[in-house]
């Protein structure tokens, strides 16, 4: 079986996933264009069904394999959005599912997970030491494996972000994709690159976990001390196994974000986009805000804004407000 996803794979997901997901609105940003440096367009998949883009990989991996393949169940772990893409997708085929969560896991996307029926197991461990319990259990009980990042059937689902991006604005010249597992940027990457090179598309990684800015100038994966990060969804040590070759070869450039410009991103876009977004999300915002990407002001840039599941009383915080 293939380990990366192709422009024909993309096209087949996105027909596939038409009737269950929204083609989700792309939207000018024309109060942040300043202080970006450009003409600035926001794809918000915070918008989607689930609240971030994981719905389009984990439905079309689970609407591709047989009924009687999933009968017993899937299973797969998360930092959360992925765990609430999976929930749904059970829920609508109408399969037991269960998620294997780290216990920092915000309150919010437990509670909207085991809201759709799945089981969830608050696990203390790192994300390697996760996935080993996840398949015990999966071994245990039959269970499907669903993997978040590494399957290429996932990244063709997330690819669909990248053919709607190119459908609604023909002349984007770059775009700007938050980098965690890797899944998202391959399948995005793949759909615009295969399609239209001459666009540019940029990762943009929390400084504190920089493991594919730094696996790029190593010329291998590497893995990094695991640090803190406020975008706890782009959390991970090492960079996927099966995303790394697709980054290198399709991802333009990478580049570092400070906590401190992800939480300038997240106020940008409630104050002057009125949209809410998670900081894994707001992460390209933040990147632009901090003049960390050479763009003109000419220049058409779309920055994908992943999902918008975090907790209100985080939220007062970050935005000083009351809760």
């Amino acid at each position: 079986m293939r380990n990366y996803p192709t422009i024909q794979d993309i096209r087949e997901a996105q027909q596939r996933l038409k009737p269950h997901v929204r083609h989700t609105p792309l939207l000018r940003a024309d109060k942040i264009e300043k202080a970006a440096g450009c003409q600035l367009y926001l794809k918000p998949e915070t918008l989607q069904i689930t609240g971030a883009f994981k719905i389009r990989g984990a439905l079309n991996k689970a609407l591709s394999l047989p009924r009687e393949e999933i009968a017993n169940g899937i299973i797969a772990t998360s930092s959360g959005n992925h765990a609430q893409a999976l929930a749904y997708a059970a829920k609508m085929l109408g399969v037991k599912v269960i998620l294997v969560l780290p216990v920092t896991t915000p309150k919010i996307k437990i509670a909207n997970t085991e809201a759709l029926g799945a089981e969830v197991i608050l696990f203390d461990g790192d994300n390697a030491a996760r996935w080993r319990r996840v398949y015990e259990i999966a071994e245990g009980n039959n269970y499907v494996v669903i993997h978040g990042f590494e399957d290429p059937v996932v990244m063709a689902g997330q690819g669909t972000i990248g053919c709607e991006i190119l459908e609604d604005l023909e002349d984007v010249d770059a775009v700007i994709v938050p980098v965690g597992g890797g899944g998202l940027i391959s399948g995005i990457a793949t759909a615009i690159k295969e399609t239209k090179p001459s666009v540019r598309v940029i990762g943009a990684e929390p400084a504190l976990t920089p493991k594919y800015f730094h696996s790029r100038i190593n010329k291998e994966r590497t893995s990094l001390p695991l640090k803190n990060t406020i975008a706890d969804g782009l959390r991970l040590s090492v960079p996927g196994q099966n995303p790394y070759p697709i980054i290198e070869k399709y991802v333009d450039e990478i580049v570092l974000v400070e906590d401190e410009h992800i939480i300038a991103g997240m106020r940008a876009l409630a104050k002057d986009a009125k949209l809410i977004a998670e900081p894994a999300a707001s992460i390209g915002i933040g990147a632009l805000l901090a003049g960390s990407l050479d763009v003109k002001p000419d220049e058409k840039v779309c920055a994908v804004l992943s999902g918008g599941n975090w907790d209100l009383s985080d939220l007062a915080e970050i935005y000083n407000v009351a809760p």
